[in-house]
């Protein structure tokens, strides 16, 4: 059985309430992932899978059950427009009714709990950018209290990457082999190796390197989509292995470091003589 749901937040804010169908006709309403009548062996396709519902979606995927998301969430705007219909729950289940299944993406619990993890290290990143940028603009008297507010989020971001990495280690395989290869295994490279965490959460190293670099914005082309969270964390991991101003070169040697030595180490766990990568 085929479930499409479409995750919205409630009008008065309070939570999530999801809208789901099996044919376009009947539709219900729960508040958790948990509520939907899914089995083993069914398939449920939502818009997106909030931080929150995590937990709630990973005990989906152990009963059997299998999650797919969209890639992009513009694309039910882009539908919604091209269809001339009003936004609302029902109207956006069944557009996603009518997407292709390409643009889906089936969930695993390791991403999931990798990105639930990710996801409070980067809140505090975007706190200590908007703290750096507003210190910019005060007066030399407020500079020390801006200064303590940024010293304060550096101390929580080494706890937060604390837990990042250790999941990383137990869901990751290579983690270990690639944080060695870089030189990123001592106290002093926790936050690299958090970085390195989330390029193995969201880059598939299976795929060639040309399809890696455009994903991390590492052509110089005007106006392709990267991901730029991504290309954020190589760019943190980059400044832990480098003195100095980091360059695109930089980024795409490590970036490269990392790939060849995963494609090495699947090889050599799937049996297989190492062969030259390019």
């Amino acid at each position: 059985m085929r479930i499409f749901a479409d995750v919205h937040r409630k009008k008065d804010d309070s939570g999530y309430r999801i809208t789901y169908t099996t044919d376009g006709e009947v539709f219900k309403h729960v508040d958790s992932p948990m509520d939907i009548p899914a089995q083993a062996g069914d398939e449920v396709f939502v818009d997106t899978i909030p931080i929150i519902h995590t937990n709630a979606f990973i005990e989906l995927l152990r009963k059997g059950v299998e999650v797919y998301y969209l890639r992009r969430l513009s694309l039910i705007e882009k539908m919604r427009q091209r269809l001339g219909i009003p936004k609302s729950a029902k109207n956006d289940v069944k557009i996603l009714m009518n997407i292709e299944e390409k643009w889906f993406k089936r969930g695993d619990e390791d991403f999931l709990a990798m990105r639930q993890l990710i996801s409070s290290f980067r809140r505090l990143e975007r706190d200590k950018q908007r703290l750096e940028n507003q210190s910019k603009d005060v007066p030399d008297v407020t500079k020390d209290s801006f200064r303590r507010f940024i010293d304060h989020v550096e101390e929580e971001k080494l706890i937060i990457a604390k837990p990042v990495t250790e999941e990383a280690e137990r869901r990751f395989p290579f983690f270990k082999t690639i944080a060695e290869e870089l030189g990123i295994t001592g106290e002093n490279h926790l936050l690299a190796r958090e970085a390195l965490a989330e390029l193995l959460t969201y880059v598939d190293f299976n795929l060639s390197f040309t399809r890696i670099r455009r994903y991390l914005g590492l052509y110089p082309r005007h106006g392709e989509r990267y991901n730029h969270d991504a290309r954020k964390a190589l760019e943190r991991l980059t400044r832990g292995l480098i003195t100095g101003a980091i360059t695109a070169k930089h980024l795409v040697d490590i970036a490269k470091t990392i790939w060849l030595t995963y494609i090495r180490e699947t090889q050599r766990l799937a049996g297989i003589p190492a062969q030259q990568q390019g």
